[in-house]
C-alpha cells in the first residue's frame, strides 16, 4: 500500500480505545479488574463499571495505594489494569512499581492516559514525556505506545492474554483512526510502506504525523519507508535491522523526550548492530506547557514540516 492511500476514516481519542478494549477483555476473562485513582470517567471506564462493578475497584487519589493493591490481586490469579494519567501512573509511583510489580514480576498492567505534549492545555506538570523510558529501564517491563483507538483498543485487548507488567500509554485528543482491520501483535513492528531512501521510526500519535510526512517526501521523490514500533520494549530489533539494510538512514518520531525514549531505543539497536546516520524528532531535554495540541506540536518540533527536515537532513548525513 502506498503512503498516499492510507486514510483516516474518522477521529476518536485512543483512550476511549482502551475503554472499549477493556470492556472487550473482561468479557472473554473473568479475572479482568480495573482500579483507578478518582479518574473512572477520563479513563473511559463507565461500560466496565456498568457491566462489572464487583470488578471494579475506585482507590481514591492514592496512586501509590492502587499500585499496591493491584500487585495483591495478582496473587489471587486476577488480571488488574490500573488507570490514571501518565503522570501519575509512574513518576507519582515510580518506587512501588519497582518493588511491588517489576522486581517481583507481577502481572499488573499500568495503563496511562493523557501522555505527552497532546495533552495540551493541562500544561507542563501534566504532560509527562520521561515516562517511556522510566518505564522500559524497569527490567521485565513491556512497553506499548499504541497509535490510534483501533490499535489501542487491540492492544489493551493483547495485554489481558500477556503474562507479566505491562505499561500501556495513550492520550486524550482526538486522533485520526487508520489502522481498522490491522493485525495487531505486542513485540512486532507494524510496516506501512516499502522504500529505499530513508525509514522514518514512530509511535503513538506521532505515526499519523510520520505517514503525512512520508506522503510529502515521496510527492519529492523520496522514497519512504514508515514503521510504527508501537512496541517500545521488547524491541522488534529484526524488523529495525532490515529496514536500516535497505534505507541506511533513519528518523524517529515521538511525544516524549528524545533522551530515554523511541530514539534512544533505534538507536542502541542500530549502533550494536548496523551504524546509521539517525535524526530524532521529539521534545529536547524540555518540559512542556499549556496550549492546544496542535500549538504544542508545531513549537516543540513534532510537526509534520519538523519530520520532512529531519528525512532530508539525515538523507545527506549518508
Amino acid at each position: 500500500m502506498a503512503l498516499k492511500d492510507i486514510q483516516s476514516v474518522g477521529s476518536k481519542d485512543t483512550r476511549s480505545g482502551f475503554g472499549d478494549g477493556i470492556v472487550e477483555a473482561a468479557r472473554k476473562n473473568p479475572n479482568v479488574v480495573a482500579l483507578t485513582a478518582d479518574l473512572a470517567g477520563s479513563m473511559k471506564l463507565n461500560q466496565f463499571i456498568k457491566e462489572f462493578p464487583e470488578r471494579f475497584v475506585q482507590c481514591g487519589i492514592a496512586e501509590a495505594n492502587m499500585i499496591g493493591i493491584a500487585a495483591g490481586l495478582t496473587i489471587g490469579g486476577k488480571i488488574p489494569f490500573t488507570t490514571t494519567f501518565a503522570n501519575f501512573s509512574t513518576g507519582r509511583v515510580y518506587d512501588q512499581i519497582r518493588q511491588a510489580v517489576a522486581y517481583s514480576n507481577k502481572n499488573v498492567k499500568i495503563c496511562a492516559s493523557h501522555a505527552g505534549l497532546t495533552l495540551g492545555e493541562d500544561g507542563a506538570t501534566h504532560q509527562i514525556l520521561e515516562d517511556i523510558g522510566l518505564m522500559k529501564m524497569l527490567p521485565g517491563m513491556t512497553v506499548i505506545v499504541p497509535c490510534d483507538y483501533e490499535q489501542t483498543k487491540a492492544a489493551t485487548m493483547a495485554v489481558a492474554a500477556y503474562e507479566g507488567p505491562v505499561y500501556l500509554r495513550f492520550g486524550r485528543p482526538s486522533w485520526p483512526i487508520f489502522t481498522t482491520g490491522l493485525p495487531f501483535e505486542i513485540g512486532k513492528a507494524q510496516q506501512f510502506s516499502q522504500g529505499t531512501d530513508v525509514t522514518i521510526f514512530a509511535c503513538g500519535h506521532m505515526v499519523w504525523n510520520a505517514i503525512q510526512a512520508g506522503v510529502q517526501l515521496e510527492e519529492k521523490g523520496i522514497s519512504v519507508e514508515v514503521i510504527n514500533i508501537h512496541t517500545i520494549k521488547p524491541l522488534d530489533e529484526a524488523a529495525i535491522l532490515a529496514s536500516l539494510t535497505k534505507t541506511k538512514c533513519a528518523v524517529t518520531v515521538e511525544e516524549h523526550n528524545i533522551i530515554g525514549g523511541l530514539g534512544d531505543a533505534i538507536a542502541q539497536c542500530a549502533a550494536k548492530n548496523n551504524p546509521v546516520p539517525i535524526e530524532m524528532v521529539g521534545t529536547k531535554d524540555t518540559f512542556g506547557e499549556s496550549g492546544t495540541p496542535k500549538e504544542l506540536l508545531k513549537k516543540y518540533g513534532l510537526d509534520v514540516p519538523d519530520i520532512i527536515a529531519a528525512a532530508e537532513k539525515v538523507i545527506k548525513r549518508k
